[in-house]
């Protein structure tokens, strides 16, 4: 294991952020509609992907907003793999966030920046991309997209105004910046590379940092408040079920994987993580005592109370995932539904 330090800078920013956080309330909910600890929030993820899904994809925002949930995250892939990242493709999905009534708070994927060197997506540089994508979605930073934008507690003093955490009725809530091909360490084999490049080495470390950094927050945050539950939401899937993963592929998640073990298991309530990528829902308790994971990962201790949830994404981008979170007397805090578009694709 090699500890992650976190410098003094970020640590600052923390700071500000954990005084952010307490004062980070979602915008408005119509009288009755809410009853304390006893409201829903709506996650998606890997969409849309191809021309049918982006036809289709007002009608689900639409969906959606008739569902009326308190807020909705998207996990990142605003796109798929093989399509061009051109900028007016960000300006229209943009426009469609800005068509949701309540909080969308949305956090990059891999597919929208790391992986457009690829030819058949236009050869860009992904640092660029990460740049432009940061330039449309992120312009104002510590409130959330949406028509009635929240205040969250944002990391823009730390360069990762995407990094964000707000807090509902016991429950702390962070947006991670971590995503596949390695949290970009795959080559950019698009644009000639044949190993990581110096300046791809360090984006990523620094950005895993801030990550790490983010989720000691968000728990200190909890434990301080003696909430019922954290909730975090990523784009990379970092147990993927569907193949065979290798070191290669998932080497970068260490730190982040031993930090949510020591933080998880110094924290009474409930932990959830939802991420993307692997298009598959899932559910499971990837970081519990027994795990393959955590000799793959190489971590001390394990992390029982975790559960983690992968939503629907790509082909299966049949349905939204509805999460309730219950009242305190419930056994969990959180409980969840899938609730399938009534237009599809």
């Amino acid at each position: 294991m090699h500890p992650v330090k976190i410098a003094v800078a970020t640590l600052v920013v923390l700071a500000a952020s954990s005084a952010q956080l307490a004062q980070a309330t979602p915008g408005p909910t119509p009288p009755g509609q809410t009853l304390p600890g006893h409201y829903s929030f709506a996650v998606i993820g890997d969409v849309p992907y191809g021309a049918s899904q982006v036809t289709a994809f007002p009608s689900w925002v639409s969906e959606i907003n008739a569902a009326n949930p308190e807020f909705t995250v998207h996990v990142g892939d605003i796109k798929n793999g093989s399509s061009r990242c051109d900028d007016a493709y960000y300006r229209s999905i943009k426009a469609e966030f800005d068509r949701f009534r309540g909080p969308l708070v949305y956090t990059p994927g891999d597919n929208e920046w790391t992986d457009c060197h690829r030819a058949n997506n236009g050869s860009y540089n992904p640092l660029e991309r990460l740049a432009f994508d940061r330039s449309v979605f992120f312009s104002r930073p510590g409130t959330s997209l949406g028509q009635s934008p929240m205040t969250v507690a944002s990391q823009e003093v730390a360069g990762f105004p995407e990094n964000v955490a707000w807090r509902r009725q016991g429950v702390d809530f962070a947006t991670l910046h971590v995503v596949g091909s390695n949290d970009d360490l795959y080559p950019w084999t698009g644009i000639g590379e044949t190993a990581p490049t110096p300046k791809q080495v360090a984006e990523e470390h620094a950005r895993m940092r801030d990550a790490v950094a983010v989720v000691q927050a968000t728990f200190a945050e909890a434990r301080q408040r003696h909430d019922r539950a954290v909730a975090l939401f990523m784009q990379a899937d970092m147990f993927d079920p569907t193949y065979h993963v290798t070191w290669a592929d998932d080497s970068a998640f260490q730190p982040l994987i031993q930090t949510l073990v020591e933080e998880s298991a110094g924290f009474d309530g409930d932990v959830y993580l939802f991420n993307g990528d692997s298009h598959v829902y899932n559910v499971d308790r990837p970081l519990a005592a027994g795990s393959n994971w955590l000799s793959f990962y190489g971590v001390t201790g394990s992390a029982d109370r975790l559960q983690r949830v992968t939503v629907d994404g790509s082909s299966n981008n049949k349905d939204w995932l509805s999460v309730t979170v219950n009242r305190p007397e419930a056994g969990e805090t959180l409980s969840w539904t899938r609730v399938p578009y009534q237009h599809q694709a």
